[in-house]
Order: structure tokens, then sequence, then C-alpha cells
């Protein structure tokens, strides 16, 4: 082996230097992207808190050189022959390919004369091409690059669809207050003072050697492994193992959700029952109870045991923590995991707000906040899904209203709630988070306004989906909102536009294309069909699509008479519910304000938050 295949090198390097104008493939071993919602939301979150605790009012752009650097972590490269291949560290790149994404289409939205293009791809001899090349990618970078946003399709890989996915997310969750005079400097920042170590091995085998040792060998002791120790030291020495061994199994249940879930639930667990502080948003505030926990909680847990009433001195109470309060929590922190995948009926909000609601880092807390060792495993369950529909209503209201709902932009409101609600019983829960909806300071009223743009289509998919489940099972038919917004087995539900894309057929009532436009991505004017239906009927005319109609789902089958006969059950249900369903044998724009009016009606009865005990909607 040459001295130069026998090289290895490393070197810390800003984001500028390991992204603009640098070509990287991804090793087929590792080819997958498969981050997550909680993990973008992290990376999302610590970036910009580092960044704000650094950033104060009155700065100019050069004082960012004095700005602290902020770590990322490390990657390692195989190079031969000039060409690198990425071994390990694929998903921060990625992830970070698609912050740069969003930011570049922020600026171009903001009119912001700004450069960051070779940071996601460079030119050669006129060809332009993704710094991070892998080729079943491509069409979806490109599209998230020139749109802001990529429809996943029949046959597109798990990287593909995770990315898009994650890139809608990171427009929810980028903060608002960044967006504007901040949002140069934060760019800044992000290039010049956010710093990784780059390892470049010369041959695969020192690669995927540093990988094993990286991933395999040597691993620190984590947060739960200390925390375990510390608990387990204050216990009665005949009752260290068997309680060391209820730990393992306990920890392994939760580690079959994900590798790093032991720590979530500890994180959400803690801050749930006795976190009392958070950190000031103001440049250079120090952390708090929220914050620690969120880092370091078994150093947060010794430092606070008087706030847990953990006596050092009595091993009772640590026993008692472990074999009540760990197990307890634990319990239910699991219900909530399973009920997130699986649509429960003890427990359907949880599983609404997986796929539209805030920050996990947020939400768990509050679901976890009310509970009580006492409670009932029914009492658990109405306590843990009468958050999560409050969680939705927040979530949902905020999005007809074009609100931001990223964490950092909530999470006072949320953590002074999660204070607020803590060990409340059932009806005073109740009570308590039915005067905060009425409080809430976005309810309805500019729904008439909402419809569909660039950034918004999955939320209106899951309004859409929402509607229509709701109206179906209504009407007694066995559908649910997983039907259409998951369709487990079948072709997924798109949006369809009830009118095609044709200005020139609507000139009798609008004179301009946008205006044609707007019009046209109205919520009244969307319904869902399956995908390929939606394709074939797309760019037909009303009159055409109307017969075709019939045959689909309730929503859709709405607009046409023949629902209307011999359907008791959908008719009735409508009376009953005070809404006004007609068919619509022509649709011009009083047609859409009509279903506008209507979609609004619905949606205010699915989200009516419950003063006393009621049907879970």
């Amino acid at each position: 082996m040459s001295k130069l295949t026998n090289k290895i090198e490393a070197h810390d390097r800003t984001v500028s230097l390991v992204l603009e104008n640098k070509k990287y493939t991804v090793d087929y071993f590792q080819r997958e992207y498969n981050w997550q919602k909680k993990h973008i939301e992290q990376l999302i979150t610590d970036l910009t808190n580092a960044f704000l605790n650094e950033y104060k009012e009155g700065d100019a752009r050069k004082e960012g050189e004095n700005y602290n650097n902020y770590y990322l972590g490390p990657f390692v490269v195989s190079e031969k022959d000039g060409l690198r291949s990425i071994i390990d560290g694929q998903q921060r790149l990625t992830s970070l390919t698609l912050l740069l994404i969003y930011l570049n289409n922020l600026l171009k939205t903001l009119k912001v004369d700004e450069k960051i293009e070779p940071l996601i791809f460079s030119e050669h001899r006129g060809t332009k091409s993704f710094n991070l090349q892998v080729e079943e990618r491509k069409v979806c970078l490109d599209s998230l690059f020139q749109t802001g946003a990529y429809t996943v399709r029949a046959g597109d890989d798990p990287s593909t669809v995770n990315m898009a996915e994650r890139y809608a997310e990171i427009i929810e969750l980028f903060p608002e207050d960044i967006r504007g005079d901040k949002l140069l400097f934060f760019i800044d920042w992000l290039k010049y003072n956010v710093v990784l170590v780059e390892i470049v091995a010369y041959s695969d085998d020192n690669a995927y050697t540093i990988f094993e040792t990286m991933n395999d060998r040597g691993l620190n002791l984590t947060p739960t492994e200390m925390l375990k120790g510390f608990i387990l030291s204050h216990f009665n020495p005949a009752k260290r193992i068997k309680a060391n061994d209820d730990w393992k199994k306990a920890i392994e249940a939760l580690k079959t959700f994900d590798a790093n879930e032991d720590q979530n639930f500890f994180q959400a667990w803690l801050r749930a029952s006795y976190a009392d502080s958070i950190r000031p948003g103001k440049a250079g505030s120090q952390n708090e109870d929220f914050e620690k926990i969120g880092t370091r909680f078994h150093s947060w847990v010794r430092d606070n045991l008087k706030k847990m009433k953990l006596d050092q001195g009595h091993p009772e109470n640590f026993e008692c923590f472990v074999s009540v309060d760990f197990k307890f929590y634990r319990e239910a922190y699991l219900r909530i995991l399973q009920a997130q995948t699986t649509l429960t009926t003890s427990l359907p909000h949880v599983y609404y707000i997986y796929h539209w609601g805030i920050a996990p880092s947020l939400s768990f807390p509050l679901m976890l906040a009310a509970l009580e060792p006492k409670d009932s495993p029914e009492i658990v369950d109405a306590k843990i899904d009468l958050v999560a529909r409050y969680i939705e209503t927040f979530a949902v209201r905020r999005s007809v209203n074009f609100r931001n709902f990223s964490a950092s932009s909530i999470r006072y409101t949320m953590y002074s709630l999660v204070k607020e609600i803590r060990n409340k019983d059932l009806p005073t829960l109740r009570s308590l988070l039915s005067t905060k909806v009425k409080e809430m300071d976005c309810g309805w009223d500019e729904f008439k306004n909402f419809s569909m743009h660039g950034t918004n289509k999955r939320f209106v998919k899951y309004l859409l989906s929402r509607i229509t489940a709701y109206m179906e099972q209504g009407a007694g038919i066995t559908t649910t909102f997983q039907t259409y917004y998951e369709s487990p087995g079948g072709k997924p539900f798109e949006v369809e536009h009830i009118w095609a894309d044709n200005f020139e057929a609507h000139t009798d009532e609008f004179k301009d294309k946008n205006d044609f436009a707007e019009w046209r991505n109205s919520i009244g004017a969307l319904v869902l069909l399956p995908n390929g239906t939606n394709q074939s009927y797309n760019a037909k005319p009303y009159a055409e699509k109307i017969a075709h109609y019939q045959k689909e789902n309730l929503l859709v089958r709405s607009l046409c008479s023949l629902t209307y006969q011999n359907n008791p059950n959908f008719t009735n249900w409508a009376n009953s519910r005070g809404l006004k369903f007609a068919p619509h044998s022509d649709f011009k724009k009083p047609d859409i304000l009509l279903r506008q009016s209507l979609y609004l009606k619905i949606c205010e009865d699915i989200w009516a938050f419950p003063d006393s005990v009621e049907n879970r909607k």
C-alpha cells in the first residue's frame, strides 16, 4: 500500500469549505437518507438557538466573525482519483443541503441578492450538478430548488420521500424571527461559523475502519446510562441487581422505536413533571431547566433532587422513583409512540398530531404533563388524547391563518402550558384547555381566504383528509383519516382541483390569470382523488368531471345530484349538523364561495373543543 492510500487526514471545516463547489457521492452501503421529523427538528432548533445566542440587535455583518463557532460533528469521506465518496455523515450533509435550498428559496422570495447556490450545486463546462450526487435524488432536489416543493410519485425510493417530507418540515420549523433582518446574519453564521470535522481516507479499507471505530467501539456512556448509575447507587444494595435488570428491559423496549428513544423519553418526562424555568430569548441568556434537561438530563437530576423529592438519605425514595414513577411514565410514553403510527380508538388525536402537529420536543412533555401515577389506564388515555386534541386545534388554526408554529416561535407558550396543566385531574384539564382554545389569537375568520400555495400542499391534503373522513363516518361509512392521508394498501390520494388549469375557459368570470389561479386554489375548489384518477380527470372541464365524481369519496360525490337521492344516512347526518350540502350542476365563483363556507362549518365542527365529556371527532 502506497503512503498516499495509507494516509488518513482530519481537519476542521466550515460548512462553506465542506460544500462550496465540492462534489460528493454517497457510498452504496449507507445509501438511504432516513432522518425523521424529530431529527430535522433537533437540527433546526440547535442551529437557530446557537445563532440567536450570538446575534445582537444592531450588529454589523462583519461582527459575525466574532460569533462563537458551533460544532456539527464529523463526517468521513474516501477519496480516490479526485472523487469523494461519503462513508459516514450523509444524514447531516443531506439535511444541510435541504436547509440551504430552503434558505436560497427564501432569499428569492424576499428578493434579497445573496448568492448561496455554490453551496448547493456547482457548474462545470456549462453543466450544473448538485454537490451531493445521487442519481435517484436529482429530480427531487431539482424540484425543491426550482419550485420549493416536490410531489412524491409512485416508485420514488425512501430517501426521496424522506427528503420531500423533511424539506416541508424545514419550512414549518424555521423560526419566523430569523426570516427578516437576521436572515443574512444567520446565513453568514451557517457558512462560516458552523464547523464539521472532515476525516479523509485514501482507501476504502481505511475509510470503513474509521466508520466502524466511530460507530461501534469505545462508545462513551450515554446520559441514560449515567442516570441509571446515579439512581441505582442510592438503592438498597440487595435490590440493585433486579432493578438493573428491570431498567435494561425497559430501555430496550424504548429503543425498539429508535436508537435514541430512551433519551427522548427522559427529556419529555422530566420536562413534563419537574421543569420550572426556561431560558429567555435574548442573546447571552443562560440555560434553564427546559434547556438543561434537553442537553444533560442526568446532570440536571443530580442537581435537582429536592425538586424531585429524592432524599439521598432515603433509598426508598429512589426505589419508588424507578418502580412507580419511571414505570408509569414509560408505559404512557410507549402508548403515545404506538398511537402515533396506529390509529387508535382511545387516542385518535395522537395519530393526527403525528401527521400535523407541533414539534415532538414540545408535544411529548405536554401530553405527559397532566398525568399522575394514580391515574387509571382509561384516565391516562383520556388526558393524553385531550391534550393532543388541543395541540391539533392549535396547529390547524395557525395553519389556516398562515401563522408559523415552529418550535422556537412557540416554545415559551407551550412550556408555560406544561406547567399549567401539570398533574391536573381530567375535568380541570378539560376546562383549562377549553379556555385556552377560546383565548387563541387565531380563529376561523381567515378561512374564507384560505387556499393552497407552494408550501402548504401537505397541510391542504391533511385538512381535506380530516374533512372527508369526518363526513363519511357521520354518514356511516367505515373509512378513516388514514384512508385518505396515508392510503395503506391502496393508491395514494392527491389534491384535485375542481377547475382545470385553463384560464381561457373562465374568461366570463376572470380577466386576470393570477386572479383565476387564486380562486382555483381556494380550499372550496379542492377535493381528494386517488392518484391516477386525479391525473386522468385533472384537465377535463367540470361538465365532464361531474359524471366521474359520482364514483368517488363522499366529499367529491356531494357535488353530484344523485348523492342526495335515497341516501338518508348522509342527508340526515348533514341536516342534524346544520351542514348545507347541495349539488352543483355547474361550478362558478359563487359555487366556490358556497363550498368554502361549507368546509368552514365542517372545520368548526371537527375542531370544536369540548367543555365537557363528548364524543371524539
